[in-house]
């Protein structure tokens, strides 16, 4: 006979606790085959469902999951932004990142915004379930190639402001003259911008550094708007 279970996660038939989770993310074939697994684990329980960062902040006031699994990239409000609103009006909550991008700075960004482990969609079930319990038990966990990613950053090779502002405006196919003009500085100070960000990147060329930074989560894919210097 199956047992049934309320929001508080225990089991109504054994009264054993059952660690409660919010998943979140907006392609539903995604959720239902993260519902497939928590379902085969005893000791997990799926208690609501998120499309949206905005949602899974209402979802959260309501149900107060133990885990909840985020996805990044989604309508209205990214999985960053919404760990973020999330952690500050609850402190305690332990959110996991799962995206399909493995940029060292959209770890940073969100470990950042207080999220207690990251892992990559395409990792197998059993890494899935082993973040949950371990982040439900007060660990902080990164995918491996994640935190190998993220031991960049140390060296300090993370881009400055304005090298962002110059390479997003290169991946917009500005000349290193129509940058100079946006931004109000010389054509020599952009070129040495660029010599900058090739050697952190290291990069050949220009459009590796912007396939680069599009990886590592430095630029964000966005549609050509030539002439705004973001």
């Amino acid at each position: 006979m199956n047992s049934t279970y309320n929001a508080s996660g225990l089991d109504d038939s054994t009264s054993v606790p059952r660690i409660t989770i919010l998943t979140v993310d907006d392609h539903p074939v995604f959720r239902n085959g993260i519902a497939g697994v928590i379902a085969d684990a005893p000791d997990l329980l799926l208690i609501a469902e998120a499309s949206s960062g905005a949602e899974a902040l209402l979802l959260h006031r309501k149900f107060r999951p133990d885990v909840t699994l985020m996805d990044i990239q989604m309508p209205d409000m990214n999985g960053i932004d919404a760990t973020q609103l999330i952690r500050e009006e609850f402190p305690e909550a332990r959110i996991v990142i799962l995206t399909t991008h493995q940029g060292d700075v959209h770890a940073l960004r969100a470990i950042k915004a207080g999220a207690a482990g990251y892992l990559l969609k395409g990792m197998l079930p059993q890494d899935l379930l082993q973040m949950i319990r371990s982040v439900h038990s007060g660990q902080r966990r990164v995918a491996p190639m994640i935190a190998s990613n993220l031991a960049r950053q140390v060296k300090g090779d993370l881009l400055s402001p304005r090298e962002v502002q110059v390479l997003q405006l290169v991946g917009h196919g500005n000349t290193n003259n129509r940058i100079s003009t946006l931004l109000q500085i010389s054509e020599e100070t952009v070129k040495v911008h660029m010599r900058n960000i090739l050697a952190k990147l290291a990069a050949n060329d220009r459009t590796h550094a912007v396939l680069i930074a599009i990886q590592r989560g430095i630029l964000e894919v966005s549609p050509r708007c030539d002439g705004d210097p973001l």
